[in-house]
């Protein structure tokens, strides 16, 4: 699979979905979304973790980064489908771990999963609060226990990147992050309608939703003057 190094961070290019999971299971990585907001702002660890392991186009602005380095033919994969296939690829051969969200969610993803993907091997699960060191130190216990293959986590960046990094250092699985995936598969946060997920438009879905989202999307003007001047 192709890569590419934008902004000190390295990006695949997978072809397709399958070839993205096959390669991600093959190294037991962790998979992390990359947009344009990663390339531009991921601090020092959050790049670190993305380089040892497999970022991949989750947004139009990696897709937009890698064609400037000459690599075409890059399918775009939003995170909050990926898992899901992921998902239906393995559930009747893998076990699954889920973290993140809070508890009425955590729970009804569960449910939703068990009922769509009938004998999925979900180990065990909690919401995405994690209070102290303990806490964390009792889930990566809790899942070497049950010893998952896929760990599934939902707590936003840079958060999830890093606690899945301390997660891989003592048990090595297929991981990923997630953001607000589990919200929106049980529909607590709505996802754009498919005219603007085709048209590469689902920033503007968010904005209208939240106005005050707008401060954010400077950056990506940002990002598009950087990309069309080659700075990246």
């Amino acid at each position: 699979m192709k890569s590419a190094r934008v902004k000190d961070l390295t990006i695949y290019a997978p072809k397709s979905r399958n070839e993205l999971i096959d390669f991600a299971f093959n190294k037991n990585s962790i998979l992390v979304a990359v947009n344009a907001e990663k390339i531009l702002n991921s601090d020092a660890i959050t790049k670190d973790i993305i380089n040892r392991n497999i970022g991949y186009p989750d947004g139009i602005g990696a897709i937009l980064a890698l064609h400037k380095k000459k690599i075409r033919n890059i399918m775009k994969i939003p995170g909050c489908e990926l898992w899901l296939e992921i998902i239906s690829k393995y559930y009747k051969t893998k076990s699954f771990y889920l973290v993140g969200g809070k508890q009425k969610v955590i729970e009804k993803t569960v449910n939703k999963l068990s009922n769509e993907f009938v004998g999925i091997n979900i180990c065990n699960f909690r919401n995405g609060y994690l209070r102290d060191k303990k806490e964390e130190e009792e889930l990566i216990d809790d899942i070497i226990k049950h010893n998952a293959d896929i760990i599934f986590v939902a707590m936003g960046s840079p958060k999830q990147e890093y606690l899945m990094d301390k997660m891989q250092k003592k048990h090595r699985a297929l991981y990923q992050g997630l953001g607000g995936s589990f919200d929106v598969y049980v529909g607590s946060i709505p996802r754009a309608p498919k005219w603007f997920i085709n048209n590469n438009l689902e920033w503007a879905f968010r904005l209208i939703r939240q106005p005050s989202r707008i401060i954010r999307q400077f950056q990506l003007i940002r990002f598009y003057i950087l990309v069309k001047l080659n700075l990246l």
